[in-house]
């Protein structure tokens, strides 16, 4: 089934009468259900539930390290999390945690458990506002597609740097530093990770085009097929488990069967203070810009059949964190990085999530928070080769950059958000600069058509300058003027260029000979008469 919307047949539903509309609704809505989670590819799904753990596991790890976060009670909620998500999208919707709210934590050693949940519970109650007043979708209008690119490329970039500090560096996940380079060989040496990216490239490549994919599937020979469907983040993760066993064999003793037990966390006035001071308010425009907007942009870039809106991700973001934080569960958002790694990986239905949160789930309620015991052996630098693809993957996105304008206005809002650490400092600066190139642009638009009445044209060999100034008498004739314009242009134009403001319009057209731009110059004439 190629479709991803589910069209009900009403006499296969059946069922007339007074429960035949609510019959036929509940089976609908259970097909799209099914639909929504269906594996377009088992391997596939299952290898892009594998693409989001590069981001996961090192805050989550280093929280639990450092500041005691119960690594069982994170499991449970977020693979719920992940089941809903999974469920109600169809898409691989990442959970990921915080990122500010992390960093505020393992950067402040007072900034604890209660400060923590203090601000993810905030930052989910602005959000869940701003969802359902519908302000969320104004937000997403108003953002223009080169700040949002911008703001992903800083972001992909940032993954990609962490990435390389991962590989390159021995880690201190407890306290979030990097400590000295990584030795060559070992269980968590060098050569393992330059392998794990040198497997993951050969496997996966730059990641083609969904049109030049479907068409090699059928002229590949069996072995490339074959290498092609390799799950390699699955393989990656598998070999980091058996090493992370094989560095510490006592750890297996260690684990402990049965769940965590849950307790509600009790926040104090000055614990919502501090968390809204140092966690919430930095955390908030992150959400905002990175786990609504640009999410909803890169869905609708990488799967152009799903419109997702940015009211329904900011109600079940705000809604999830308004239950699992008061339980000590790590405050969780959608990111489009974790979006674009599961993707690279071959996830492309919401049964890849679905997947990863029954895994997290099983975990978290057979093991609880033992795992940490195995977890915090797991090879830092495969990690890296995880985060490094998921990285690239997102910054590979601003790439549908096609002006110079757009292209500056990206560039800029990228190099403010990574010099000066805020994605709110660079989304202010880009929008800043697309305000003034607007302006700039309906000034020369202004220069263009100021010194025209209301109709003339330009006959310069092959070239037609055609300008309609200020007509307000004449809006109907003006309409039927643009629409012949429009309509002898798809036929008899070599270039076209377009711009004006709502009551001017300015535009060069290249015509193939002369005789077509008589006709043009026949009908325009025609339609000016008085």
């Amino acid at each position: 089934m190629a479709g991803v919307g589910v069209v009900v047949d009403p006499e296969a539903v059946g069922g007339g009468g007074d429960g035949g509309g609510d019959g036929r609704m509940k089976e609908g809505l259970a097909r799209r259900a099914v639909e929504n989670l269906r594996f377009r590819s088992v391997w596939g799904e299952v290898n892009g539930a594998m693409g989001d753990l590069g981001t996961y596991i090192p805050i989550v790890l280093s929280l639990a390290l450092s500041r005691q976060l119960d690594l069982g009670t994170t499991l449970v909620f977020t693979g719920i999390y992940n089941a809903i998500t999974g469920l109600l999208y169809g898409v691989p919707m990442p959970v990921q945690p915080m990122k500010s709210i992390a960093a505020a934590a393992l950067a402040d050693p007072s900034f604890a458990i209660p400060e923590i949940m203090a601000a993810g519970i905030l930052t989910a109650a602005f959000v869940l506002f701003l969802g359902l007043t519908r302000l969320m979708d104004l937000v997403y209008r108003f953002v223009p597609l080169s700040v949002v690119r911008g703001i992903q490329l800083a972001q992909g970039l940032n993954f990609a740097m962490a990435a390389v500090k991962y590989i390159r560096y021995e880690q201190d996940l407890g306290k979030g530093k990097s400590l000295g380079r990584r030795p060559w060989v070992g269980l968590d040496g060098l050569v393992l990770a330059i392998a794990a990216v040198c497997f993951i490239v050969l496997v996966n490549g730059a990641g083609e085009e969904q049109e030049q994919r479907q068409q090699q599937q059928q002229q590949q020979q069996w072995w490339r097929r074959r290498l092609g469907s390799v799950p390699s983040a699955v393989v990656v993760f598998v070999v980091g488990v058996a090493f992370a066993v094989a560095r510490h064999p006592a750890a297996v003793r260690e684990l402990r069967a049965g769940p965590s037990r849950m307790r509600v966390v009790h926040i104090s006035r000055e614990a919502w203070k501090q968390g809204f001071i140092k966690g919430a308010l930095p955390q908030i425009p992150l959400s905002v810009l990175n786990s609504v907007v640009a999410v909803c942009k890169l869905t609708r870039d990488l799967f152009p059949e799903r419109k997702e809106s940015p009211t329904s991700v900011s109600v079940t973001m705000g809604a999830m964190n308004l239950v699992g934080c008061w339980f000590g569960a790590m405050p969780c958002c959608h990111g489009a990085g974790g979006l674009a790694g599961q993707y690279k990986f071959g996830g492309r239905s919401g049964g890849c999530v679905a997947a990863l949160g029954v895994l997290k789930l099983a975990l978290g309620l057979l093991l609880g928070g033992s795992m940490l015991r195995v977890l915090v052996q797991f090879p830092v630098g495969l990690l890296g080769a995880l985060l490094l693809f998921a990285g690239v993957e997102l910054a590979a996105a601003a790439r549908d950059m096609s002006t110079r304008a757009e292209a500056f206005v990206m560039l800029l809002c990228t190099a403010v958000s990574l010099v000066g650490s805020s994605a709110a400092l660079g989304f202010l600066c880009g929008m800043l600069a697309h305000a003034l190139l607007y302006l700039r642009a309906c000034a020369l638009r202004e220069r263009i058509v100021s010194s025209q009445t209301d109709f003339h044209i330009d006959i310069l060999g092959h070239h037609l300058l055609l300008g309609l100034g200020e007509l307000p008498k004449r809006r109907r004739r003006r309409r039927q003027i643009n629409y012949i314009f429009h309509s002898h242009s798809v036929g008899c134009c070599q270039s076209l260029t377009h711009t004006g403001c709502s009551t001017q319009y300015a535009t060069t057209i290249s015509f193939n000979t002369k005789q077509q731009l008589l006709e043009l110059f026949i009908n325009i004439f025609h339609c000016s008469l008085p």
